[in-house]
């Protein structure tokens, strides 16, 4: 099977999930540096957003077309144009891979998919995770309060967004 690519950068690609690419995804979300920060989904809940068109997965492989992680968007068929991005997960922590991929996650938002808005919602104490998202121009537009159980507490969710306008004016001020 030849693969096709959607996007590229010096140093890394996207290209659409597979089937065969679960149990990649799985490890990644199982991973001890992800697994507190990923609200774990089942198989079966992958597969079947897998095989929807209002979902795109996308393996993130790097210049020597190795896995390195995945992202998961959703609200293709959205008619107000605005696209969650619902996870990224990036496998080597520290190396400034998530700042690339969250730039070509951006560029093909809104150059290639056309959407008005890019949102993501992430847990209040992953610092890691939103740098990045700041760094990459997104705005915190609230907070659900204590909205996910975890084992002996219950979680809040920073929601965190970007409009075309402020993409392209970001483009404009490099």
């Amino acid at each position: 099977m030849t693969l096709e690519y959607l996007i590229r950068s010096k140093n890394f690609q996207f290209r659409r999930a597979q089937i065969e690419d679960l149990d990649f995804i799985i490890s990644l979300e199982k991973h001890p540096d992800s697994k507190k920060y990923i609200i774990s989904w089942t198989r079966d809940k992958h597969q079947d957003a897998l095989g929807s068109d209002d979902f795109i997965y996308m393996i993130v492989e790097n210049s020597n077309n190795q896995k390195i992680g995945y992202f998961i968007l959703l609200g293709l068929s959205n008619q107000n144009g605005c696209i969650e991005l619902v996870r990224i997960n990036i496998g080597e922590k520290g190396k400034g891979y998530g700042k690339e991929t969250m730039k070509l996650i951006q560029e093909y938002v809104f150059n290639h998919l056309k959407a008005h808005r890019l949102w993501l919602d992430v847990k209040e104490h992953n610092n890691r995770a939103r740098h990045v998202y700041e760094w990459a121009g997104f705005k915190v537009e609230g907070l659900l309060r204590e909205c996910i159980k975890s084992e002996e507490n219950y979680e809040s969710l920073v929601i965190m967004g970007m409009l075309k306008n402020e993409y392209r004016g970001r483009l404009s001020a490099i």
